[in-house]
């Protein structure tokens, strides 16, 4: 990571925490690792992404449905899906700082240095042998590539490694009133479980026919070792998934349908397409035929943020099995095709969405830092360059001064546009000091109420990206607003 990429990071993090985006949970107890809370405006900013997520899925495909399933399940639910005896990583320890890491991420690291120094040659033969270790789940050579490659102990610098052995990943806890007779359950490590043991449900209820999706967005837990950047990798996150089920022989085709027009939904943002990356999995999850990932290139590189899996039909028949219910569809539109109609357990596409590291991806490609200084003054200011529907305030009212019937007037109008528009009302410090406040937590609209506004009942709104100021009718503020926070502009 160069110098530059690596303020860049620390910047953002700082300004996530100043601003109200971000906190480390518990901060007064000193906080605990990899958990974090979302303060007054990260709040808005998330619950925005999963707006723009939940309406491009849900509100505008006709065949797909949305739910929102439990995070405790019965425990034969990960003994069906595998977790319980496969949800494991390749964990190795420094025996001098007593750390423990994920022996890939050890090697992405190196990858990536590699790749930063310009030794592509290296970067792709270590790449490859990585690949070629977890592939055939050889611990033995992870190791050995770690030590080939002089890996040492971020925190110790030393190069005193264990063997590496797998780790499960899973949350466990106590189900029952009384702890002799309780029933030890995990915490959901994903959503996609509480979709396919409602397949059926949601199928008959909805009268719903093949393709369609059901969409879900909630928490999930994975006891990860290590915190790694912020909240791109936590242990308490959440999820937008979305699985797709489709007949058997058709997964390829939407396969390639999704990865598409989920890349999509990421440029319609006016993300730069050079941004981001498709990577095809070589190790592929024991559920899947074809997976790729959604790659971003943060600061730190590019990482996946979204993954496009081709799950076959094993979660249906999986859960058929354990459970003793026939989680299958009748297709009588088969017959009409020629094609002999009945029963069959449908395949899935999924597409899996991490909201935290959206988040994530979202505050990097905003945050800005311009200098506005001038042949007579320095000036600089801090801007988050956020959608208009991303972001958390969509107008800030200002009264000029707070005397002469100004903050009245700008009341009246607060009062006017938050029945549609989240505001924020304003009336300290100097005009300039209060746009600079607006520009670094990305608010796209400032309005400010003067004497004239008293007169002729016109006021002066102020674009954040551009710093232009125009003299509009307060009468139009509400359509002008609308026009450009409106849903319309992405989902369009």
């Amino acid at each position: 990571m160069s110098k530059n990429n690596d303020e860049i990071f620390k910047n953002v993090i700082s300004h996530a925490k100043e601003y109200g985006f971000v906190f480390q949970s518990s901060e007064i107890y000193d906080g605990l690792s990899a958990v974090y809370d979302y303060g007054q405006l990260g709040a808005e900013l998330k619950n925005n992404i999963k707006a723009y997520w939940w309406k491009s899925m849900v509100q505008m495909h006709e065949n797909i449905v949305g739910i929102d399933s439990a995070i405790f399940m019965h425990p034969k639910v990960w003994k069906a899906s595998g977790h319980v005896d496969g949800f494991n990583d390749p964990m190795i320890d420094n025996k001098d700082s007593k750390k423990r890491y994920r022996a890939d991420q050890l090697l992405e690291d190196k990858i990536t240095r590699y790749e930063k120094d310009g030794k592509t040659d290296k970067a792709n033969q270590l790449q490859e042998a990585m690949d070629n270790a977890l592939k055939a789940e050889d611990m033995t050579a992870l190791r050995d590539l770690i030590v080939e490659h002089e890996i040492a102990c971020p925190v110790s610098g030393t190069r005193n490694w264990t063997d590496v052995r797998q780790f499960n990943l899973m949350f466990s806890t106590q189900f029952g009133a009384m702890a002799e007779g309780s029933e030890e359950i995990y915490l959901r490590p994903e959503t996609a479980q509480g979709i396919f043991v409602n397949f059926l449900n949601v199928q008959k209820s909805g009268r719903m026919k093949i393709p369609f999706g059901i969409a879900q967005i909630g928490k999930a837990f994975r006891n990860e070792v290590i915190a790694r950047q912020f909240i791109m990798r936590m242990r308490e996150f959440e999820q937008m998934e979305m699985q797709f089920f489709v007949r058997p022989g058709e997964d390829k085709k939407w396969f390639d349908y999704w990865k598409i027009a989920r890349l999509k939904w990421h440029t319609a943002l006016g993300t730069s397409s050079e941004k981001y990356r498709f990577h095809d999995h070589v190790k592929l999850a024991h559920y899947a035929n074809a997976a790729t990932d959604i790659e971003f290139d943060f600061p730190f590189g590019f990482k996946e943020v979204e993954g496009i899996h081709s799950r076959t039909d094993f979660d249906l028949t999986q859960h058929q099995e354990f459970s003793g219910k026939k989680l299958q569809y009748f297709d009588s539109e088969l017959n009409e095709e020629g094609k002999p109609y009945g029963n069959y357990v449908p395949y899935v596409i999924e597409t899996s969405i991490g909201l935290d590291r959206m988040f994530l991806l979202t505050m990097i490609n905003a945050f800005e830092e311009q200098d506005l200084s001038t042949a007579e003054k320095k000036d600089s200011r801090t801007l988050l360059r956020l959608h208009p529907c991303l972001a958390p305030i969509k107008v800030a009212i200002f009264p000029l001064t707070k005397k002469d019937g100004l903050p009245e007037k700008a009341r009246e109008i607060m009062n006017s546009l938050k029945i549609d528009f989240n505001c924020v009302y304003e009336e300290k410090d100097a005009i300039g000091k209060r746009y600079r406040r607006q520009d670094a937590i990305g608010t796209p609209f400032c309005v400010t109420v003067d004497h004239q506004s008293l007169e002729d009942d016109t006021v002066t709104i102020r674009h954040r990206d551009s710093m232009e100021q125009e003299r509009v009718a307060i009468a139009d503020l509400e359509q002008m607003i609308g026009k450009r926070v409106s849903w319309r502009n992405l989902l369009a």
